[in-house]
């Protein structure tokens, strides 16, 4: 059972802006990814479901919020059908990311009070995800459609919440390109737990890539 509210969940992370997503299958490293990512100011992080042992390790990395960080939300993310949502959500996820749009998911996540960010690349698909509830949509693959989908979206649709995932950069340019766009936050993966930096365990450089993004994304919506 989720520890946060859904409006908890959502507000946070639009305040901050920036949700961190990665996996891996070494329990102690996704500790220390957790705890660089929370250290840098993003107290929301996305686990995803991929890789060998990842529900293992999700649990884990559950307890271990729990007890030594307690304001820290941890979500599950690359869930495709309900099955595995209802897994996570029963094992105590906050909330629930998918790479695409689950109506079953979705209805699940409903009924548990979860937050739900499905993956979408249309506006009907949007429009289809925010009549079901979904207060943030994860634009996936945003490299492919880029900030000027999101723009032009948001032309009609003002209320939406939008956040770009895929491809989204981790220098001042890019950030700004896509928050004056109208982008809510960022879901950014590989390009902010950078693999070099894992692997050489150079946790307090991903600390400082994620702080630094932060500040990228308040300065770019102060002139917005």
């Amino acid at each position: 059972m989720s520890r946060f509210l859904k409006h908890e969940v959502v507000g946070k992370i639009l305040d901050i802006g920036l949700l961190p997503v990665f996996c891996h299958n070494d329990v102690e490293v996704s500790k220390k990814i957790v705890k660089a990512c929370v250290d840098g100011g993003a107290t929301v992080v996305d686990f995803t479901n991929s890789g060998d042992f990842a529900y293992d390790v999700f649990i884990k990395l559950l307890e271990y919020t729990q007890k030594e960080l307690p304001d820290v939300i941890l979500g599950i993310g690359t869930i495709l059908d309900p099955a595995t949502a209802t897994m996570y959500i029963n094992s105590g996820s906050n909330f629930v990311v998918g790479p695409i749009f689950n109506l079953d998911v979705a209805k699940v996540c409903n009924r548990r009070k979860i937050t739900y960010i499905p993956g979408c690349m249309t506006p009907s698909e949007i429009s289809t995800a925010e009549k079901v509830g979904v207060d943030i949509v994860k634009i996936f693959p945003g490299i492919t459609v880029g900030p000027e989908f999101i723009k032009s979206v948001l032309g009609p649709c003002p209320s939406y919440h939008m956040m770009p995932s895929g491809g989204v950069e981790t220098n001042q340019e890019n950030i700004l390109t896509w928050i004056k766009a109208g982008s809510s936050a960022l879901n950014i993966g590989s390009n902010l737990i950078r693999k070099d930096l894992v692997n050489s365990k150079d946790f307090n450089s991903i600390k400082k890539l994620v702080s630094q993004c932060i500040m990228w994304i308040d300065e770019a919506r102060k002139t917005h």
